[in-house]
């Protein structure tokens, strides 16, 4: 299984989620590979901060041709995490391709849901090549008990692509396990934090 975390809009917290969504399958027993399609390369930045004997192994892979490489890669395992740039072209795309879901995180603000637009277009455009793609939104960096935290959902509903149930709140735990190269699971087992996250992956890996 191939999925890939998209969305045009920096700042959403698309490799946060992808190294918490990777630490969390690795965790069931599932073997993961965890791609950094994202020319910034956080997700490598994270992974050379990662104590010895890491769960899984992250590569970078920002190429537009991604999804011809990665076929031979995936085959050695169970779950592929794909961390996507921070804007549609071409390695947006080819991460559609290669992926069988698509999950689009989107922050609890008018201008995300707006700027969400043109991912789902892409995604429109991919599904008449790609007939059994998934994609969903999740909400990242939701401020608890908040109108705005609340509302995004219903405000999403006007495109065609179902919202996660569960969603992830702004956390400062994330933040500081990120400057360790470590996860919430890794700091705060039971905390709020790490139940969000075994959450979202339990649903995600229902799609």
């Amino acid at each position: 299984m191939i999925i890939a975390l998209l969305n045009q809009k920096g700042g959403v917290g698309k490799t946060t989620l992808a190294v918490h969504i990777a630490e969390a399958i690795s965790r069931t027993g599932k073997s993961v590979l965890l791609v950094d399609a994202d020319p910034q390369g956080s997700a490598l930045d994270w992974s050379e901060n990662r104590p010895d004997n890491p769960s899984f192994p992250v590569i970078g892979l920002p190429k537009a041709n991604l999804h011809k490489e990665l076929p031979a890669l995936a085959k050695n395992y169970d779950v592929v995490l794909i961390d996507g740039p921070p804007r549609v072209n071409e390695i947006a795309r080819a991460a559609i391709m290669a992926s069988d879901i698509v999950l689009i995180p989107v922050q609890p603000s008018p201008y995300d849901v707006w700027a969400a637009k043109e991912i789902v277009d892409l995604l429109q455009e991919a599904s008449a090549f790609k007939d059994n793609l998934k994609s969903a939104f999740v909400i990242n960096r939701k401020i608890s008990n908040t109108a705005i935290g609340r509302d995004v959902g219903e405000a999403l509903g006007g495109y065609s692509l179902p919202v996660l149930k569960a969603s992830i709140c702004q956390r400062v735990a994330f933040a500081e396990s990120a400057a360790q190269g470590l996860t919430v699971m890794d700091v705060e087992p039971n905390g709020s934090a790490a139940k969000e996250i075994e959450k979202l992956t339990r649903e995600l890996l229902e799609l």
